[in-house]
């Protein structure tokens, strides 16, 4: 692979740095929505309520340096040796699909060059989503918008 190559394309996510790996990042907020699992069958199923840390505008945790720390249990840390046990994050994810051998989208900010691709090809959850502060816990199933993501 040539130097010119995009970093994703000539690297495992175990040798980018920090700033690549966080870079990959598009900045949906679809891993910020909770999730209901069902205990019998493990399927899993996708609100359209977010965490109180994602700023719905930017789509971004507004807490990400402290998340893991903020009691936020939904929040779990992602790196390159656990990325296999996240099976909830959504298929567009650059984590996943460099992790499948794919490459990234064409909304891709790092593709497109503009972080605002992938809100106007309609990938974020940006004006989609109720913040959990708002939504009992017992109510989340009346906000199930998809089976998975």
């Amino acid at each position: 692979m040539s130097e010119k190559e995009p970093f994703w394309k000539r690297k495992t996510l175990f040798e980018m740095t920090p700033w690549e790996w966080e870079s990959l990042c598009d900045g949906c907020g679809r891993c910020c929505l909770r999730r209901l699992i069902d205990k019998d069958t493990g399927d899993y199923y996708v609100t359209c309520v977010s965490c109180r840390f994602l700023d719905t505008e930017t789509c971004r945790c507004t807490a990400y340096e402290r998340r893991l720390t903020q009691k936020v249990t939904e929040c779990l840390p992602l790196g390159p040796l656990t990325i296999g046990e996240y099976y909830w994050l959504p298929n567009s994810c650059a984590y996943r699909r460099i992790a499948a051998g794919k490459d990234l989208q064409w909304w891709h900010p790092l593709v497109s060059g503009d972080p605002e691709t992938v809100h106007t090809a309609g990938i974020s959850v940006r004006g989609k989503t109720v913040c959990e502060t708002y939504v009992p816990s017992e109510a989340l199933e009346a906000y199930i918008i998809s089976e998975k993501l």
